[in-house]
């Protein structure tokens, strides 16, 4: 089976303090952190020894991942695995990145996400490049807010030409055309996150071929969708593995609409849905 996982443990807390996030500067306990810690191995220990399946792997973390030391070992590790085609994590790569050459490249990559006033610019960007000239596959993104619109135009020129630049619609903004211009010459896939998409009733490959887990190891279709398929470590939710419509009436997350069968984005990232790298640089 060829199995996609959207891996979601409790860890909540961020070293940023983004005004448009509910989670800046969130600070967890030490017995939260413990609980995360734990749930993660144990997720890696399941994915270790899935042998018989094709996985592919994206952490989504509600806080930074990558600044704790057991989110950098499973990446390493899993990159390591045969039958692991790709993990990725998103990161605002607040982290150090020394670690990165202790994994294959070929299977590795980092969903990034640049935030104005959290970090300074040179150190963001000087990271991008040394993750370029390491061979690490990543993409950069920024959210599409007015005030963030300089810094992006200053790092689609800064980047690596072949690194992709991602635009994400800013949550409840309504953008005119002028200003939806502004941001889809930054990034031409950009009309894909203005508006949230009509999903109701239409085929998803959620539930089917990609599953949503947390940290107790529930299943569930995606993150957007509560009712649970079973369990990932009593195997109770491979039964319930089926090609079934979306619930809900629309989707307006890049996680959650990539996955939908009515866009060609599965064509459009072809070998990088998860880091959310397209085929081919869009123009």
């Amino acid at each position: 089976m060829d199995l996609t996982i959207l891996y979601r443990g409790p860890l909540a807390s961020c070293d940023y303090d983004c005004p448009y996030c509910p989670f800046a500067k969130r600070r967890d306990s030490t017995e939260q952190l413990r609980a995360d810690r734990t749930a993660l191995e144990r997720f890696t220990d399941w994915a270790r020894k899935q042998t018989d399946d094709r996985l592919s792997i994206l952490f989504t973390p509600w806080g930074e991942g990558l600044t704790r030391s057991w989110y950098r070992r499973a990446m390493v590790e899993l990159s390591h695995l045969p039958h692991v085609d790709r993990v990725a994590i998103q990161t605002n790569l607040s982290c150090r990145t020394d670690w990165l050459s202790e994994a294959d490249p070929d299977t590795l990559a980092l969903w990034c996400t640049y935030h104005p006033g959290q970090t300074p610019y040179q150190r963001f960007l000087d990271k991008t490049h040394r993750l370029a000239d390491s061979g690490i596959r990543f993409s950069v993104g920024i959210v599409g807010l007015p005030e963030h619109l300089a810094s992006a135009q200053r790092l689609r020129t800064d980047l690596p030409h072949h690194i992709y630049l991602w635009v994400n619609a800013a949550e409840g903004h309504t953008y005119t055309d002028h200003q939806a211009a502004a941001w889809t010459a930054l990034d031409p896939l950009f009309p894909y996150s203005r508006h949230p998409h009509t999903s109701a009733g239409r085929p998803c490959r959620t539930g089917s071929s990609v599953i949503s887990v947390d940290g107790e190891g529930t299943v569930r279709r995606c993150h957007f969708v509560p009712t649970p398929l079973g369990n990932l470590y009593d195997n109770t939710y491979r039964p319930a593995l089926i090609p079934r419509p979306c619930p809900l009436t629309h989707c307006d997350c890049h996680i959650g609409y990539v996955h939908l069968e009515t866009l060609p984005l599965y064509d459009v990232f072809a070998g990088g849905v998860l880091e959310r790298i397209p085929a081919d640089m869009p123009s």
